[in-house]
This record gives structure tokens, sequence and C-alpha cells, in this order.
């Protein structure tokens, strides 16, 4: 039984006849007009977490969340997650609407061996919401006394976490059961972990990273870290993040993406692009050309030469063919969102390349964040990706350096009993 990162594993202790509270990350995106789940993979992922707990015998309850108050359009109850848990299982999972109030202590109390509650939305507690968090900073110590954990933890024996996903999290769910409860980290926690250290400290050599998307905090928060750590030895930038780059290097992108840019203060990314690519020369590769379209066609144009008056939403030909002779020959590969705005045709192609290559790469690749997966999932099969992470935010910040809130909790628990 080894342990990941001062983590106990899951087969730390003995479930049999025993309360065991397991949190899960199974929030998953729902549609906004039938307000049904339409991308189960998180609760497929926590499957064999679960399934282990109950064929020990542990009286099993499940806590988790869905949506938040940035994303209240998709905070419903958990209803038809348990459905799909059941379905999955092949075992019924009851559902009690209540996250930690009588009724859902009365369903923890009668529980048998292998059986299964999952218990209402953590969400719908204001200590479990992200403003709370924001607002009222409490150590795990501290959130002992909150209603979840002081309705809950005298009830159990002991806690397992299976929760990467929300680990930048520092929520009583997350962090404060530790504190009371023998703890031992779930089959998903303990692989997302290890994957995601051999990316940062054990990789196949030469690590490439490549990084797109419009949500260019997540490349920028990575990127100084594994440059200045020596985790990635080609950085390929696409996406705004590749455009900002090309600002960085004096390279005018025209007026409507320069707008673009200044409208949502990316350009405030310009000024570390510079200091990354002065300090760190070699090591990040920038689009030779981007593509735009004209008259309903898809065009191409070096760099150099861009028009001044288009959008560029993918990068172009010679960029593709460039980039794909890297990750053929890369050790290890981690990708972090699409090349382009590859939901419209003119602009897939970037995007599809990419993929392409990834997947038929001999290196070792591993993926996360949602429009990352969402991407391969259109153009590649995620089979052929070896590791496909559940996290977004949680693994930006793994692979930053931050220190997670659940992992410091889950290696205190772990020297602590």
């Amino acid at each position: 039984m080894k342990s990941a990162a001062g983590i106990r594993p899951l087969e730390a202790f003995n479930y049999k006849g025993k309360r065991v509270l397991l949190r899960v990350d199974i929030n998953s995106p729902i549609d906004p007009e039938t307000k049904r789940i339409v991308n189960d993979n998180r609760i497929r992922m926590s499957i064999p977490t679960i399934k282990y707990l109950a064929e020990a015998g542990a009286k099993l309850a499940i806590i988790a969340h869905q949506g938040d108050t940035l994303d209240y359009h998709n905070l419903i109850p958990l209803a038809e997650h348990a459905d799909r848990l059941t379905a999955l299982l092949r075992i019924p999972v009851r559902y009690i609407d209540d996250p930690a109030g009588p009724a859902a202590q009365e369903a923890v109390k009668n529980l048998k061996p292998g059986e299964i509650v999952l218990l209402g939305n953590l969400r719908y507690l204001c200590e479990e919401v992200s403003t709370f968090e924001d607002a009222v900073k409490l150590e795990p110590r501290q959130m002992l006394n909150t209603y979840l954990v002081r309705n809950l933890a005298p009830l159990m024996d002991y806690y397992v976490n299976d929760a990467f996903a929300a680990a930048h999290r520092n929520a009583p769910s997350m962090v404060a059961f530790q504190e009371v409860l023998p703890t031992a980290g779930g089959r998903l926690l303990m692989d997302e972990v290890e994957a995601l250290t051999r990316v940062m400290d054990n990789p196949a050599r030469p690590s490439v990273f490549i990084l797109g998307g419009l949500k260019i905090s997540d490349a920028f928060g990575m990127m100084k870290q594994v440059l200045q750590n020596g985790t990635a030895d080609k950085i390929l930038t696409c996406g705004v993040t590749g455009e900002i780059m090309l600002m960085a290097m004096g390279i005018s992108l025209g007026s409507a993406k320069g707008k673009f840019i200044r409208d949502r203060s990316l350009d405030a990314f310009i000024a570390p692009a510079k200091e990354y690519l002065r300090d760190y020369p070699g090591k990040i590769m920038t689009p030779k050309d981007l593509a735009y379209e004209e008259d309903n066609n898809r065009q191409e144009a070096a760099a150099e030469d861009l028009p001044v008056d288009r959008m560029f939403m993918d990068i172009g030909s010679e960029t593709i063919e460039e980039y794909k002779k890297v990750i053929l020959s890369a050790g290890t590969i981690f990708v972090n969102g699409p090349a382009g705005a590859y939901e419209y045709p003119a602009f897939r192609k970037g995007t599809e390349e990419i993929w392409k290559a990834v997947a038929a790469a001999d290196g070792w690749s591993v993926i996360g964040g949602g429009d990352t997966v969402s991407a391969a999932s259109r153009f590649i099969d995620l089979k052929d990706i070896d590791y496909v992470c559940t996290a977004g935010g949680a693994m930006v910040r793994f692979l930053s350096g931050t220190r997670l809130p659940l992992l410091e909790a889950m290696k205190k628990a772990g020297a602590g009993f």
C-alpha cells in the first residue's frame, strides 16, 4: 500500500460494518433548459472508489456538490446523480435531498453494510459556497463547528476524499473532517496526484506543454513554474496565449484582435510574456501564422504580415506542421486549452490536427480542463490519451506549484492518525 504525496490510500483501513463518509466531485455540466446532466464523466470516474467501499462492507454516505453561486443555473438537486450512480454500480444508491440535517442523519444511522446513500447538494449550505469561502477565512480546525461537520462527523468512523477536482477549495467538506476522522484518499484522487506529479517531477524527455484556449490566466499560471523548475523543455503556445506572445514580440494583431484583447484586460499578460521570452530563450514556441475568415473561407497569413482588421481564431498551417513535429518526438505531452475556436468550421483545423498528433504520439500524454477535454473528445478517442484529468482549476494550481488545501489536509491526516 504505497501512499501518494503522504496521503493514506484507500486500502489502509478495514471498512467492514463501519460508517464511511465519502466526498466525491460529481459536479456535472447541466442543460440550461432541461436541467439534466449532459456529461457524466466525473460520475463515472468516481465509480471505482464507491464500488471498493461498498464491496468492503462499508455503510457508505456520499457527499458532493453541484453548481455554485457563480454558476447558479447548475445548482440543482443530486437526484439524477444518484440514478446515474445506481445504473453504473448496478446496486441501489438512495438519495436524500438533505446534506446534513435530520433526514440525512437518520439515513446514515440506518445504513447497513454495503448500502449507499447520496446526501443532498452541499451547496445548499452557505458554508460550502465559494462566496462564503472568499468572505470568511476559516482554518480547518475552525470548521469543526460548521453545520455539516458537527452533524455528520460524530456519526462516522472514516472519511475518504476522492474529489481532486475541488482540491483548491478550502471548504468544510474538503478539509475539516480530516481533523477528527481517520482519513484515506480515493482511487481517483490518488491517480490524479500521481499523474500530475509525474508530469511535474519525473517527466520523460523532452517534456512538451501545449497551452492554448481563451482562459490564458491558466496558461500563465503554469508557464513560469514549469519553465523555472525545468519541467517543460518546450512550450507550444496557441489560442489567445500564442497571440499574447506575438504581441510581446512586438507583432501587431491589428485593430479587431487588439480591441478583443484589451476589452477583456488580457493585455495585462503582455508584460509577463515579454519576461518569459527574455528569460527562457528557445523554450517558448509561438505561432508562425494565423488563420482568419474572409468571404466564408479560411484564410491564413504569416505572423509578420497580418491583416489589420481581422479576428484571428486559429493557428495556421505552417505552425500546425511545426508543432506536430515537436509533439511526435516528445517523451511527455501535457495539453491545456484548444489551439483555436474549434466550434467554427473555419477554425477547427489547428485544434483537430494538434489533437490527432497528441493521440498518435508515443510520448506519455496528460490532458485536463473542461474545454480541453471537450475539444479532445470531438476529434479523437480519449482512450488514446494516457491520462485524462477530471480537474481544471485544481490541476492548473497543482502545476503552478500552488499548495492545494485538500492535499495539505490529507497529508496532515496521514501523519496524524
